[in-house]
C-alpha cells in the first residue's frame, strides 16, 4: 500500500496554513500478564495506514503546514541485537520507510518544540497523555484526527483494494481446502490447524481475528472461539475465519455438513440463508443503506422460516414484532479493511437503531464506491432466545413450538462474502462454494 498517498489524503482534510502537527504513537510489544511471553506483534491500524511501519516502538509526526513527515525510530543497543537480531542503521530505516526526516525517539520532544505547533492532533486520550508526559503546555486535540482517519480509511485506494484482493484469494483457497478435508470425528482445532496451514502456505502469517471453527450446537454461538470439540456425523460445521495481507483483512464464513450431505432440515434452512445472502448482494450498490439491506434480509428469513413451518402468521406483523431477531440476532455485515470490523460504520451524529436484531448492525450509512463490506446473514436456533419467546404471549403466537423444539440442537448457519462497492454495483472477492449442490460435489470429490 502507499502510505505516502494516505498521508496526503489525511493532510488534505486539515487547514493547510495552520501551525499544527499530527502525532501518532506506534504500538509496543505486548506481554502476557507480566511474563516474558510476547504476543505476536501487530501494528496499530491507524499508524500502519499513515506510515507503513509494522514494527514496535516507532512514532510519527506530520507537519500540517509543510507536509513534512517525521518518523521516530527506537534506539537499539547491543543487547537488542543479542536477543532480537541485527540493529539496522538509520540510513537503512530511512531507505525502507522513506520519511522526509528520520529521528530517534529520544528526539521527539526537541522536534515538537522546534515545530512550535499551535495544536497537536492525537488519536485519543492515551496518546495525548503520552505527549503531555513529555512536556506540559502543548494544546492537544483528541477528536479531529480520529474523524479524519476514519474518513480516509473508509474509502479504499486502488492499491489497498489490490492488497485486499490478494488476502481474499488466499482465504478462498484455505476455505475450499477446509471444505474438502473435513470428516466426522475430527476436532474443531484440527480444522483450525488445517485452515491456518493453507493460509501460511500461501504467505499470510497473521490471522485477522480469532477464527470460529464450530461443529454442531457450537455453530449457534456467534463468537465461539474455544474450537476444541469433536465434530460428529450429522453435524453442521461453521467456519468464520480469515487472515490478513499487509494488515488488510479477509473475513469469510461458510457452513456445511461434516459428512458432506445436507439433511432435509439442513438443506431447507441453508437455502433460506443463501437466498438472503444472494438477494442482499444483488441489491448492493452505491447509495443503498446497509440498514435497508439488513431489513430486507430479515424479511427473506421470515418468509423462508414460515414456508418450512417454523413460523406462522403475517410477515408484516412478524417484522413489526421483531420475530426475525430470534433467529438472526446480529447485523448483516460490517466494513472490512485494516481491521476486520473496520472503522466508519457510524458517521458522527448517526446513532444505532434501538431495535432487536438491528441495534447490532455495524454499518449505518449509504454505501459509496471504494468501501469494502461483508454480507453475512444467518439463522440460529439458540435455546436462550427461543425458550423465553415460546413462553411469551406476544411472540409465541408466531412460533411453531413443536418444530422449534425439535431444532434446539440444530446449531446455526451463516454464510459471508466480501464485497468491494464499485461505481455501478459491487465486486465479490469471495469465491468459495456456497450453493448446496456445489458444496456437496466438492466435499464428495
Amino acid at each position: 500500500m502507499s502510505s505516502k498517498l494516505h498521508r496526503e489524503k489525511l493532510l488534505s482534510l486539515f487547514e493547510q496554513n495552520q501551525e499544527g502537527v499530527i502525532f501518532l504513537k506506534g504500538a509496543d510489544v505486548m506481554y502476557r500478564y507480566g511474563t516474558d511471553y510476547e504476543f505476536p506483534f501487530r501494528q496499530e491500524s491507524n499508524f500502519w495506514y499513515v506510515t507503513g511501519v509494522n514494527e514496535p516502538e516507532f512514532h510519527a509526526v506530520l507537519d500540517i503546514k509543510t507536509g513534512e513527515y517525521h518518523l521516530f525510530s527506537p534506539k537499539r543497543d547491543a543487547q537488542y541485537a543479542v536477543w532480537h537480531g541485527k540493529v539496522r542503521t538509520q540510513d537503512e530505516i530511512k531507505s525502507e520507510y522513506q520519511p522526509d526526516l528520520l529521528h530517534q525517539n529520544n528526539e521527539l520532544l526537541t522536534i515538537l518544540k522546534n515545530l512550535k505547533p499551535s495544536v497537536i492532533y492525537c488519536l485519543d486520550e492515551e496518546q495525548a497523555e503520552f505527549i503531555e508526559d513529555l512536556s506540559r503546555g502543548f494544546t492537544v486535540d483528541t477528536e479531529s484526527l480520529q474523524d479524519a482517519l476514519t474518513y480516509c480509511r473508509c474509502i479504499k485506494t486502488d492499491k489497498e483494494l489490490d492488497v485486499m484482493r490478494e488476502a481474499a484469494r488466499v482465504n478462498n483457497i484455505a476455505h475450499t481446502e477446509a471444505m474438502k478435508a473435513i470428516r466426522p470425528g475430527m476436532f474443531e482445532y484440527e480444522m483450525k490447524a488445517l485452515f491456518d496451514y493453507h493460509q501460511m502456505k500461501h504467505g499470510l502469517l497473521q490471522d485477522a481475528y480469532n477464527g470460529i471453527h464450530a461443529g454442531g450446537t457450537n455453530s449457534a454461538i456467534l463468537h465461539y472461539v474455544e474450537n476444541r470439540d469433536v465434530i460428529n456425523d450429522g453435524d453442521l460445521y461453521l467456519i468464520d475465519s480469515g487472515f490478513e495481507k499487509d494488515g488488510y483483512a479477509s473475513d469469510v464464513t461458510r457452513t456445511y455438513p461434516a459428512n458432506g450431505r445436507f439433511t432435509g432440515d439442513q438443506a431447507a434452512i441453508y437455502q433460506i440463508v443463501l437466498d438472503a445472502l444472494n438477494k442482499s448482494i444483488e441489491l448492493t450498490k452505491p447509495g443503498v443503506k446497509m440498514e435497508d439491506l439488513h431489513l430486507g434480509a430479515c424479511r427473506i428469513i421470515l418468509h423462508g422460516l414460515k414456508d418450512i413451518g417454523v413460523l406462522n402468521g403475517d410477515i408484516d406483523e412478524m417484522m413489526e414484532n421483531n420475530i426475525f431477531a430470534l433467529f438472526f440476532p446480529h447485523g448483516l455485515g460490517h466494513f472490512l479493511g485494516l481491521d476486520t470490523h473496520d472503522v466508519g460504520g457510524y458517521p458522527k451524529g448517526v446513532e444505532r437503531i434501538e431495535r432487536p436484531g438491528v441495534k447490532f448492525l455495524r454499518v449505518r450509512r449509504e454505501l459509496m464506491p471504494g468501501m469494502v463490506i461483508t454480507i453475512e446473514p444467518g439463522i440460529y436456533f439458540i435455546p436462550a432466545l427461543l425458550g423465553p419467546a415460546l413462553e411469551d404471549d406476544e411472540q409465541s403466537k408466531y412460533l411453531n413450538e413443536d418444530k422449534i423444539r425439535s431444532l434446539f440442537n440444530f446449531g446455526g448457519i451463516r454464510i459471508e462474502d466480501n464485497l468491494i462497492i464499485t461505481e455501478d454495483g459491487y465486486e465479490n472477492m469471495t469465491d468459495v462454494p456456497k450453493e448446496i449442490k456445489e458444496i456437496e460435489s466438492v466435499m464428495k470429490s
